[in-house]
């Protein structure tokens, strides 16, 4: 029997959703995120859960010795597009209904946790980190693929400004200057590794720009 149970949608952004869904799908091929995809995915096993799976690019590329993916999503056309992923994915994925702040799945039932692109989102970043580490076995592993806030001043002063005004307006909440690596340390996480990136390698240099790609663990 599946431990979920069923929500209601908290989250409702259809003319972003619209967007979003086009938008990815040509970053994945020519921005390069397919790549770092493979790389956040590269090794896992076991059960998995993976929170705000969108329109479900992930799932291609989740490896076979993974054994089940539980895929969060509270947007209703993104989930239905990632329930078409889910059918063609070489792994069995589950997609759900719900929110990160308040997985519907029991305590420590999975070997790892998937967070990519997505805790620019989330209302409420500590309580879906506490989420996370809830539900991860202890030294389970949590994977993270985040943008987040520039190193450099000028940039990082811009992003604040964004996320003060147009941009989760405009982008289905989401926000350039959280720190993704900081929030994790600070929810009790042990960070493995991580190196930064920048999305796109080239070419115009976007508020959505810089990135971090990690391992992190629950500590046992």
């Amino acid at each position: 029997m599946r431990d979920t149970v069923h929500h209601r949608d908290t989250v409702h952004h259809p003319v972003f959703a619209r967007f979003y869904a086009r938008v990815s799908v040509a970053a994945d091929t020519k921005g390069g995120i397919a790549a770092h995809r493979g790389e956040l995915l590269s090794g896992l096993s076991g059960r998995v859960i993976e929170i705000g799976a969108g329109n479900g690019l992930n799932f291609a590329h989740y490896p076979g010795t993974v054994s089940e993916v539980v895929a969060i999503e509270p947007e209703r056309r993104l989930r239905q597009l990632a329930v078409g992923a889910a059918l063609r994915a070489e792994v069995p994925v589950d997609v759900v209904p719900g929110v990160a702040e308040a997985l519907p799945v029991k305590s420590e039932g999975f070997d790892a946790a998937v967070a990519s692109l997505v805790l620019c989102t989330v209302r409420d970043v500590p309580r879906a980190l506490a989420e996370l580490r809830r539900v991860l076995r202890p030294g389970g592993e949590l994977r993270f693929f985040e943008h987040g806030v520039a190193e450099g001043r000028a940039m990082a002063r811009m992003q604040r400004a964004l996320d003060r005004t147009v941009w989760p307006v405009l982008f289905g909440g989401c926000h350039t200057a959280r720190d993704a690596l900081a929030a994790i340390e600070a929810a009790g996480f042990e960070i493995v590794t991580y190196r930064r990136l920048r999305v796109p390698e080239k070419g115009v240099r976007l508020p959505t720009s810089p990135c971090v790609l990690g391992v992190a663990r629950r500590p046992g």
